[in-house]
């Protein structure tokens, strides 16, 4: 499933801003798409989504909140084109997109991120940079403190082989530092799945009721 979103980056002078259209893979974190325009239009996201498809494939699944570009017409013929299921957060509800808002949050908090960006291409330049930077140099819990490059692109067995080894090569050099005698450290699990409206779960079936049997 990938989720996308639209934030403002502030301009040089007082009222201008920026529109930073970024698309994420949930399950790796991974930003599969960023671009930088001086507005928000729905050719510009079909025009997004269409290079993201062609470097990374189609999804199953796009989900996007509710705003005007998210539930264009151009953006929904597209996705209904190449037969992806549509997405969208309930009306009025902020965290129900909250791959995409974690990321702005991450963005936004760094310390390197600029009061103000002086140019269009100041903008695009930093938001290539930064999106480069989280992709292949931040680690994240949520994914086993593997990158999401690690994890977009099936790395994480050979990281995992050599995390383990050089845990089992320090707990053989320093034994007493491990607590567990006996069990071998443990490295981080990637988890199983990433949802943003998990399915239902089918409730529990129903033992039968008896029949009363005539006297």
């Amino acid at each position: 499933m990938f989720s996308w979103d639209i934030t403002r980056l502030p301009g040089p002078d007082k009222g201008v801003y920026y529109d930073a259209y970024v698309m994420i893979d949930i399950y790796s974190r991974y930003i599969v798409g960023c671009q930088v325009h001086v507005t928000e239009t729905a050719e510009l996201a079909k025009e997004m989504m269409e290079e993201v498809f062609t470097i990374h494939g189609i999804p199953q699944v796009v989900h996007a909140d509710r705003g005007t570009s998210m539930t264009s017409k151009s953006v929904a013929r597209l996705l209904n084109d190449l037969h992806v299921t549509r997405s969208h957060s309930r009306p009025r509800v902020s965290n129900d997109n909250p791959f995409s808002e974690a990321w702005f949050k991450t963005l936004k908090y760094a310390p390197v991120f600029p009061e103000r960006f002086g140019s269009l291409q100041h903008a695009r330049s930093f938001m290539d940079e930064f999106t480069q930077y989280y992709n292949h140099a931040h680690r994240h819990t949520g994914i086993g403190l593997h990158t999401a490059a690690d994890v977009h692109y099936g790395l994480t067995d050979a990281v995992d082989e050599r995390r383990q080894a050089a845990l089992s090569a320090a707990r053989a050099a320093n034994p007493a530092r491990f607590a567990a005698a006996g069990s071998a450290p443990k490295i981080l699990t990637l988890p199983e799945a990433a949802w943003i409206n998990p399915p239902a779960k089918d409730p529990e079936p129903q033992d039968p009721q008896p029949q009363a049997t005539p006297a």
